[in-house]
């Protein structure tokens, strides 16, 4: 049985010990599932560095490409969001991740999902996860997608559009409709409002309609975008949000919902803000204009994988070239590449960092571009970066490659979509 069977009665893991198959000392501890460890062979590791479980993997007479995923972390990060923002419900958005130890990991600490379409709500519900604990969080859906929706018990869906308010009172009246307002999302890497929300001065007339249509409408949700890099952006939505409430007011709604949706840094160090200088601007802002019969949630993602990923590739092909200043350049292939992970440069505007395993006494550094393994120009990681020369059979690592990375990898010209992958939990700090 899972720890919770819908976002109304969501709790803690101080209050989850009696309907989840955790033991006692793994919800205190905050460690990862018994039953994931024995599925997915995952090696309990402490404080051991990573660098050190890759030596391990090199030794073992590997050359392909390959991943530690750390569940400990992604444990870590749920600590972190609950002692932070224990007032909102996290609904992980598999999109980033689809990784099936990661969601069944999430959902036994309680976590819920936020699915984009009906392959993820399979998805979800494949894991036993309780339908209440979905919310349908796709604007502009198919109908058939609708259809399933409803079969399966999905209740919570959003919209942004009154044509979609028209498809959902003729597929599934009774839903739970979550009306997706536009934000500025001009502070945030990925900007989503190009393509979702309504306009706010369009909400009143979609709510209108929505009681024209005898529609069941919960509540507002919105996204900052994703990369999000200033707390005004949610502070604005978050007030925005609030005005919207009383606005429903005037046509009978008492909504009882509000979701956050994503935008929320995976990786502290490298985002303009960090997740707890979020939380803790909006905490007061939330009790302020919200009261405590208003459910809360938000749609993590990045938050919860990106640091958990950690990604070895092996250096297979090495070409020294004249750099037309009189030095050497060199361009090195590696196994891995943007049909594959590093899809993340195009998709998810990442750069990621190679590191250099095992650099040595090396000091003198070469312009070098580091490209896939494909047959494609554009296979390129990284362009005219220094790095001390190296030799074909070395290794390469990046961390922080957890979040749209694997999820949008192909198999395209014939090599693998994800490398191979081994398990590991370190402690939870």
């Amino acid at each position: 049985m899972l720890a919770v069977d819908s976002y109304n009665n969501y709790q803690t893991p101080a209050q989850i010990r009696e309907k989840t198959e955790m033991t006692n000392a793994e919800v205190n501890s905050f460690q990862v599932p018994k039953d994931v460890v024995s599925k997915w062979s995952v090696e309990y590791t402490g404080a051991t560095p990573i660098e050190e479980l890759i030596q391990k993997r090199i030794d073992e007479g590997t050359e392909d490409a390959f991943y530690h995923i750390d569940l400990g972390k992604v444990v870590g990060k749920y600590k972190q969001w609950i002692d932070n923002l224990p007032r909102v419900k996290p609904f992980f958005a598999i999109k980033c991740n689809p990784n099936t130890a990661i969601i069944k990991t999430l959902a036994s600490y309680g976590v819920n999902f936020d699915c984009a379409s009906q392959s993820e709500i399979q998805q979800i519900l494949g894991c036993g996860v309780a339908p209440t604990r979905i919310i349908y969080a796709n604007p502009c859906k198919m109908k058939s997608h609708i259809r399933y929706a409803k079969a399966m018990g999905v209740e919570m869906m959003t919209f942004d559009n009154k044509d979609e308010l028209l498809k959902c009172a003729e597929v599934y009246p009774n839903a739970k409709l979550v009306l997706r307002i536009i934000t500025d999302d001009s502070n945030s890497v990925c900007k989503f409002s190009t393509k979702f929300g309504a306009p706010l001065d369009m909400c009143e007339e979609l709510i209108a309609t929505a009681k024209d249509l005898d529609l069941n409408l919960i509540g507002i949700s919105f996204h900052v975008g994703s990369g999000c890099m200033s707390v005004a952006s949610f502070e604005s939505a978050i007030t925005n949000s609030a005005r919207i409430f009383k606005m429903a007011e005037r046509y009978g709604y008492k909504f009882n919902l509000l979701d956050l949706g994503g935008g929320w840094p995976g990786n502290d160090s490298e985002s303009a803000i960090a997740f707890n200088d979020i939380a803790a601007s909006i905490r007061p802002l939330l009790d302020r204009l919200f009261p405590t019969d208003v459910n809360i949630i938000a749609e993590p993602g990045r938050y919860f994988v990106a640091e958990s990923h950690t990604l070895a590739v092996n250096v297979f092909a090495k070409r020294a070239m004249d750099s037309g200043y009189g030095d050497r350049k060199y361009l090195y292939y590696i196994n891995d590449g943007v049909y594959q992970s590093f899809n993340c440069i195009f998709f998810d505007h990442n750069s990621p960092k190679p590191l250099v395993f095992a650099p040595g006494d090396r000091q003198n550094e070469c312009r070098s571009t580091v490209f896939g393994p494909t047959c494609d120009s554009m296979d390129c990681i990284a362009k005219d970066i220094l790095l001390p020369e190296l030799e074909v059979g070395e290794w390469l690592y990046f961390k922080d490659m957890g979040a749209y990375t694997v999820a949008a990898a192909s198999p395209f010209n014939g090599f693998q979509s994800c490398p191979t992958t081994y398990y590991i939990e370190s402690d939870v700090n």
